[in-house]
C-alpha cells in the first residue's frame, strides 16, 4: 500500500524509496543497487531509488506483453474512460501531487501546481482520442470503401527527465496507453517520486494491471530499454547529448524512436515592443522553473535602442526571491556548471548586470540567483550553450536581420520569440526563424493541446510532434482497408 505524501510546506520532509512498479507489484530491482534522492531545496536525501539492469527491463517487458494483449481488444473509447477517471483522480489529489513535485525536483509550489495541471490537460486531450479518430473512411469510388484504423504497436517506453517528473510522461502516457500499447516509465534516477503516484492513480482509474510499468536507473536501464526487441518504440525527453545517443541507438533494433532534446532560445526585441508586457514577459521565461526547462529564454537579442526595455527587466528580475519566487537548482553539479558559465562571461569581459552568484534559499541546497550578462558576443559559451539556469545572456544587435541570423545559426531550433508591436515585423520573424515553437510577445510558446510540442534542429530526432494528434500517431501504426462487395455496371480503373 502506497502511503499519501503529507508536506504540505517546504520544510524537509521523507517518502517511500521508489521501487520497480511490474506486473502491478512493486519490486526491487536485480542489482541490489540504490541511490539517494535528494531535495535541492535542502541538499539532502528524502528517498532513494533502486538501479536496474536489462534483467528489469526483461521482467517488465515480460509483464507488459501478457497484458497488453487483452488491453488492445479493449474498445478505443473504453480504453479512454481510463483516462476519464484519472483525471477526476489527480484533479482530487492536485495538492499532493504538486508538493510531491516540489519536493523531489524543487519547484516553488505555484510552478509545480502549474505543472501538474498541464499534466492534467494531457490526459484530458487523452481521453478526446475516440472523438478525434472518430469515422476516417470514405467511399473512394462506386462500391469502394476505404477506411483507416489506428492499431497499436505492442510494448512501448518513455524516458523521461527531472524537469516535470509528472507532466512530462504525461506528454506521452494518455495517447499511447488510448491506443492500445502497454507503457514502460523510466523516469529520471533524480525524480521518480512522482511516477510512483502517477501508478497509484492509473490503478485507481482501472487500468489493467501489467498494462503500466515502472523501471528506475541510469544508463543501464535506458540502453536495456534501447535495445530490447520486443520494445516497439521510444519516447525520449532530455538534453541533446542523450537524445542524439538514444535516437541512435534505439534506430537501430528498429524501433520507431522520438527524442526530444535541448535548446538554446532567442528573444529577439524590437524598439516599438511594450515596456511592461515585455519586462515582465521575458523575466517569467528566464527566471521559471529556476531556467530548468526547454523552452526558458536564454538570449535576448537586443535591436537597437531598447536600453528602457532591458533596464524594466533588470529591475523586475532584482525583486524575485530566492527560494520564494525561484526554487532550487536540482543538484550540485548543476549549480556549479551554471555558475562556471556566468564567471567564464565575466572573465571573458561581459558585464554581469544583474548577479545570483551569491543568492540562497533555504539553508543547505542549491541555488543560483536570477543573472543577466550584458555585453556578450554569440562566440561565448554563454551565449551558445544551453546553460539550464536562471540566466539571460543579452546580445546587442543593429537590425532584425542580424538577429534572426544568430538564432538561425544556432545548431538547435528548439524556440524563438519577437516582442513587437508591429503584425509586419512579427510575420517577419515567424517566417523565417529555424525553430519548431515561435512566440509572438509569449517568451515561453509551449502550445497547448490540441497542438503538439516539438522542435527542430538538434533539439529533436525523429518526426512529428511529442504531444497532440502526432503523439497518438506515433504510438500508433495505421491500418488501411479498402473493401468491394460486389461488381459496378459502369466500371472504371478506380473501381
Amino acid at each position: 500500500m502506497i502511503p499519501p505524501f503529507t508536506a504540505r510546506s517546504y520544510d524537509f520532509a521523507e517518502w517511500i524509496p521508489a521501487r520497480n512498479y511490474i506486473g502491478g507489484e512493486w519490486q526491487d530491482s536485480a542489482t541490489g543497487n540504490w541511490m539517494p534522492i535528494e531535495n535541492p531545496r535542502h541538499g539532502k536525501a528524502m528517498s532513494k531509488v533502486c538501479l536496474s539492469d536489462a534483467r528489469d527491463v526483461a521482467a517488465a517487458v515480460d509483464a507488459c506483453k501478457a497484458a497488453q494483449k487483452g488491453w488492445a481488444l479493449v474498445p478505443l473509447k473504453e480504453r479512454a474512460q481510463v483516462m476519464f477517471r484519472l483525471k477526476q483522480l489527480m484533479e482530487r489529489d492536485l495538492e499532493e501531487l504538486a508538493w510531491l513535485v516540489s519536493h523531489e525536483n524543487g519547484k516553488v509550489i505555484e510552478e509545480a501546481r502549474a505543472s501538474v495541471m498541464k499534466g492534467i490537460e494531457c490526459v484530458e486531450f487523452g481521453a478526446s482520442l475516440p472523438n478525434a479518430k472518430a469515422g476516417e473512411q470514405m467511399d473512394v469510388s462506386r462500391g469502394v470503401n476505404c477506411s483507416e484504423t489506428h492499431e497499436p504497436l505492442g510494448v512501448v517506453a518513455g524516458i523521461t527527465p527531472f524537469n516535470f517528473p509528472i507532466m512530462v510522461p504525461l506528454w506521452m502516457l494518455p495517447q499511447a496507453l488510448v491506443g492500445g500499447n502497454a507503457f514502460i516509465l523510466k523516469p529520471s534516477e533524480q525524480v521518480p517520486l512522482g511516477a510512483i503516484k502517477l501508478a497509484q492513480l492509473l490503478e485507481e482509474a482501472g487500468l489493467p494491471r501489467g498494462v503500466f510499468a515502472i523501471v528506475n536507473g541510469a544508463a543501464d536501464a535506458v540502453n536495456a530499454i534501447c535495445d530490447h526487441e520486443d520494445i516497439k518504440a521510444v519516447g525520449f525527453v532530455g538534453s541533446t547529448k542523450i537524445a542524439r545517443h538514444v535516437y541512435a541507438r534505439a534506430s537501430a533494433s528498429g524501433k520507431q524512436a522520438l527524442c526530444l532534446g535541448g535548446a538554446k532560445n532567442h528573444l529577439m526585441v524590437v524598439p516599438d515592443a511594450d515596456v511592461k508586457l515585455t519586462a515582465e514577459n521575458v523575466v517569467a521565461s528566464f527566471t521559471g522553473c529556476s531556467g530548468q526547462r526547454c523552452m526558458a529564454a536564454s538570449v535576448l537579442l537586443a535591436i537597437g535602442d531598447v536600453q528602457p526595455i532591458i533596464d524594466r527587466i533588470a529591475e523586475s528580475a532584482g525583486k524575485l526571491q530566492v527560494g520564494k519566487d525561484l526554487g532550487p537548482i536540482i543538484n550540485k553539479a548543476s549549480e556549479e556548471r551554471i555558475l562556471g558559465f556566468i564567471n567564464d562571461a565575466e572573465a571573458r569581459g561581459a558585464k554581469i548586470l544583474l548577479d545570483g552568484r551569491q543568492k540562497r534559499g533555504d539553508d543547505g541546497g542549491y541555488w543560483v540567483g536570477p543573472t543577466i550578462i550584458d555585453g556578450a558576443t554569440t562566440a561565448i559559451p554563454a551565449a551558445k550553450d544551453e546553460i539550464f539556469g536562471p540566466v539571460l545572456t543579452i546580445v546587442r544587435v543593429k537590425n532584425l536581420d542580424d538577429a534572426i541570423a544568430i538564432e538561425n545559426a544556432n545548431p538547435y531550433g528548439n524556440a524563438a520569440c519577437v516582442y513587437t508591436t508591429s503584425g509586419a515585423v512579427a510575420d517577419y520573424v515567424t517566417e523565417r526563424v529555424e525553430a519548431g515553437m515561435v512566440g509572438v510577445n509569449i517568451g515561453v510558446p509551449v502550445p497547448r493541446e490540441p497542438f503538439g510540442f516539438g522542435g527542430w534542429n538538434h533539439s529533436k530526432f525523429g518526426h512529428g510532434n511529442i504531444t497532440g494528434m502526432d503523439g497518438f500517431r506515433f504510438w500508433t501504426r495505421p491500418r488501411k482497408i479498402t473493401v468491394k462487395w460486389a461488381l459496378q455496371k459502369d466500371q472504371n480503373w478506380m473501381n
